[in-house]
């Protein structure tokens, strides 16, 4: 059974950083495509980025480039979200998930994380 564990939410200052985290167990995880994505109050779930296998691609959001990286290590089976410069746009649910035949559509993601809750004052 896969399961997938977000950390590293918590309420911080506009400005300030965080950086997320995200466990996951199975053995073939270094072989998914790992994605974040957010889902604001009264707002749909939205893309945030995501990381080839390898981690040599990363793509993002538009609207996120320039503050936002994900990174992730295949040996400890965790995938990040290093989140700088935050805003209080960016508070959300922040939820990681795993796309093991690498596809990139929302319905290619088998497994999904319970989120973590960030939240960012004014």
């Amino acid at each position: 059974q896969v399961q997938l564990v977000e950390s590293g939410g918590g309420l911080v200052q506009a400005g300030g950083s965080l950086r997320l985290s995200c466990a996951a167990s199975g053995r073939t995880f270094s072989r998914w495509l790992m994605s974040w994505f957010r889902q604001a109050p009264g707002k749909e779930r939205e893309f945030v980025a995501r990381i080839n296998w390898s981690g040599a691609i990363t793509r993002y959001a538009e609207s996120l480039k320039g503050r936002f990286t994900i990174s992730r290590d295949n040996a400890e089976n965790t995938v990040y979200l290093q989140m700088n410069s935050l805003e209080p746009e960016d508070t959300a649910v922040y939820y990681c998930a795993a796309s093991p035949t690498g596809g990139a559509t929302l319905n290619s993601y088998d497994y999904w994380g319970q989120g973590t809750q960030v939240t960012v004052s004014s």
